[in-house]
């Protein structure tokens, strides 16, 4: 078998996905919306110490919730969990949403899970008193929904930092020969180092497609010191970090089926990122399933696949979206 990168290689590869992106350049924060064209299966998996979540606790598979209507990820910490309220309120006049009652004069719910980075240090102006910008990024990202998905400085990484580096928005896909579609973006807030300390070769190197971030390979006589973190924020030490990270893929799963595929994913954040996961981190990861294609085959082989193919996707947009951040600065 053998998969190569989708046309944009980015999320948007997902067919009935739409991406829109907001930053405010003098905050240094932004937004990422994530919106299906129906109501599609979602699941999570929270690795980090210290997330910063919404409606996580609807994507359980025992809970009476099917489905989402779309994903948030921004800065500003807890101030950004607001985008996904005026993106909530912005699905629902249209009348999208879980229906609990079905009848007139019932508004519909939608279903809106978010995760937020923590970029309220990042040396900008926070000055917005009791006005954060969360609603209007999040009012602009969803007027820009469309099929370009924006690499490097960009939506809710605008803000971000990679340990030393600056931080961003990356994506990567795969399509397989049998025509499963496998992709993920990634909003990278770090506290552990993307390269290898000495280097300028990322860690995510043996998972690279077509020099996406730079081909540079570490030497062949590379020593390794358990303890060096390299350019980590900190090394060793911790802050206030976070990578957030949506897998998608274009087949049928269920709840729990999707739950399993961002708990098989989030190994890309560990293929990516060192350290990860650590007690300050918000790592969340986000799986979405449009339902569009039967899993070929016994189930669990299948689902086993696409959550190898989606932690590579997720180490390879990692990556991206730090090379990419740090071209623009």
């Amino acid at each position: 078998m053998s998969a190569r990168p989708g046309p944009h290689n980015a999320l948007t590869d997902i067919a009935g996905l739409q991406i829109g992106c907001a930053a405010d350049a003098r905050l240094r924060t932004g937004v990422t919306l994530i919106v299906p064209d129906g109501r599609w299966v979602c699941g999570a998996d929270v690795r980090g110490g210290g997330p910063g979540v919404r409606e996580i606790e609807a994507l359980n598979p025992e809970g009476v919730v099917d489905a989402i209507d779309a994903l948030v990820l921004a800065g500003g910490s807890v101030y950004g969990l607001a985008a996904a309220d005026e993106t909530a309120a912005l699905l629902g006049a249209r009348g999208r949403g879980f229906q609990l009652v079905d009848r007139p004069g019932v508004p519909t719910s939608p279903i809106v899970p978010a995760a937020i980075l923590y970029d309220l240090a990042n040396g900008a102006a926070k000055d917005w008193g009791d006005a954060p910008p969360y609603r209007t990024l999040a009012r602009q990202a969803f007027a820009g929904l469309g099929a370009f998905t924006p690499q490097g400085l960009a939506g809710a990484g605008f803000g971000a930092r990679a340990g030393a580096l600056a931080g961003g928005q990356g994506s990567a896909s795969v399509v397989t020969d049998d025509g499963y579609t496998v992709a993920a973006l990634a909003c990278v807030n770090s506290f552990g180092s993307v390269q290898i300390p000495g280097t300028g070769a990322f860690w995510a190197w043996p998972f690279e497609i077509d020099g996406e971030f730079g081909g540079v390979r570490p030497p062949a006589q590379l020593g390794f010191d358990p303890d060096d973190w390299g350019a980590a924020k900190l090394n060793p030490g911790l802050r206030q970090n976070t990578t957030l990270a949506v897998v998608a893929v274009d087949a049928a799963l269920d709840k729990g089926e999707a739950r399993r595929l961002a708990q098989m994913a989030s190994a890309g954040m560990a293929r990516a990122v060192r350290p990860v996961f650590a007690p300050t981190d918000g790592d969340v990861i986000f799986a979405l399933a449009s339902g569009a294609k039967p899993l070929n085959g016994p189930r669990a082989l299948a689902l086993a696949r696409l959550g190898n193919l989606g932690a590579d996707c997720l180490a390879r947009a990692i990556a991206r979206g730090v090379f990419e951040a740090n071209l623009s600065v």
